[in-house]
This record gives structure tokens, sequence and C-alpha cells, in this order.
């Protein structure tokens, strides 16, 4: 059956699924949404009215949210290390982190970022330092979690960690990782040399023009 995603390379919610399919060596075929390719916008308003991204296309079925798409893609087109262990204490604890990454991290890095593109006269200066002290206590959490750990859940790499990727990728670049985190700090150089991520990355390179905060010279 023939596979195709639907993503931007410069979007964090797609390169977490981005990570899943290199991960798990399944073949698609990328619908690229942007300029170069504006029937793949038209294509996504019919497939999710909300057009929100990514979304995968796999046969005759249509799979959003990313957490649900990585799920999909590796029980149908994972190998035999999975993405989401088969023991269901395992998967629980991976799921878990997943919505971690997700929550409380990706969700604040986003208001951020959407806050800066607004009108001067429309921002938020409360809420944007409630997002840094939420990504503060995040940072302080995680970094207990990965002091004695190499991977995020369940003893190696996996759902939670494809949600990691991106989201400390960026979140870095909105509220730096202090030297008092360093063992999220050192997580996050783990995953920036992960293959499938270290791709990811590179695929994003040409568009960090685009980052509206100004993307630091480094990663």
């Amino acid at each position: 059956m023939t596979v195709s995603l639907y993503a931007h390379p410069f979007s964090l919610y797609c390169q977490k699924v981005l990570i899943a399919l290199y991960e798990t060596g399944t073949e698609f075929t990328y619908r690229f949404l942007g300029d170069a390719d504006p029937t793949a916008s038209a294509e996504l308003a019919e497939l999710w009215p909300i057009r929100r991204f990514p979304v995968l296309v796999d046969g005759e079925r249509t799979i959003l949210e990313s957490s649900v798409i990585i799920e999909h893609v590796d029980l149908r087109h994972g190998g035999p290390k999975r993405l989401v262990p088969a023991d269901p204490e395992a998967a629980l604890e991976a799921r878990m982190l997943d919505r971690v990454f997700d929550n409380y991290v990706s969700s604040p890095v986003q208001a951020i970022v959407f806050d800066s593109i607004r009108p001067e006269d429309s921002r938020d200066p409360y809420g944007v330092r409630q997002a840094r002290d939420l990504l503060e206590t995040a940072y302080g959490w995680l970094d207990a979690r990965m002091a004695d750990r190499e991977w995020a859940a369940a003893g190696r790499f996996g759902l939670a960690d494809c949600a990691a990727g991106p989201a400390l990728f960026y979140a870095d670049w909105v509220q730096p990782i202090a030297d008092r985190f360093p063992a999220l700090r050192a997580y996050r150089s783990r995953l920036l040399a992960r293959p499938s991520f270290a791709r990811a990355v590179d695929e994003a390179r040409p568009y960090r023009h685009l980052f509206p905060l100004g993307a630091p010279d480094r990663d």
C-alpha cells in the first residue's frame, strides 16, 4: 500500500513523525506542504478540514495526530524493535513521556513562538512568562528523570524519544537549557546524534530563516 505523509520539514510535530518513519525504514511519499507543491495543501484540506499537520495516508486510511501516526507506523510498518513496547506497563511509560514532551515542552515553545508573530498590541507577556516558567519546571523534572537513563522510557529508543527530539531541539532555542540541567542537555545531544533525528534536522536547515525569534547559529 502507498504511504503518504503531508508535512513540512521545519514543523516540530512533523519532525516527530519523520523520526519514526526513518527509524522503521518505512517507505513513504513526502507530500510537501509549501509553495513548491500547492496541490499538497489542497489535498490536505480535503483529508482534514482543520488543516493541521502532519497527516498520514496509508492505503484507504487517514491518520491524524503525531502520536497516533507513530503508533500506526509502529503497528503496520515497524520492525522487531518496536517504538511502542509490547509490554503494557512499558507502553504506558512510553505514552506518558510522549505526552509530557508534547504538553509541557512543545506546547509552551509554540505559545512563545506564536506570541512573537502577533501584532505588538496583541501580545501576551503574562502568557509568555507562564510558558517560560512551565519550560523551566519541565526541564527540572526531565533532568532528574534522565540522570540515570539513556533514553526516555522503557530502556530503549522509542515513541517518547521521537517526541523529545524536536521538542527539546526547539525548546533550547526558545528557553536555553541551563548548565544546571546536565542530564537533560546530554540527552538532547544524544538525540541530535541519532541518525533518524539528525536527518530530520538536516532536512529542515534551509528553513531556519523562518524561525521568528531568530535561529541560533548552532545545532
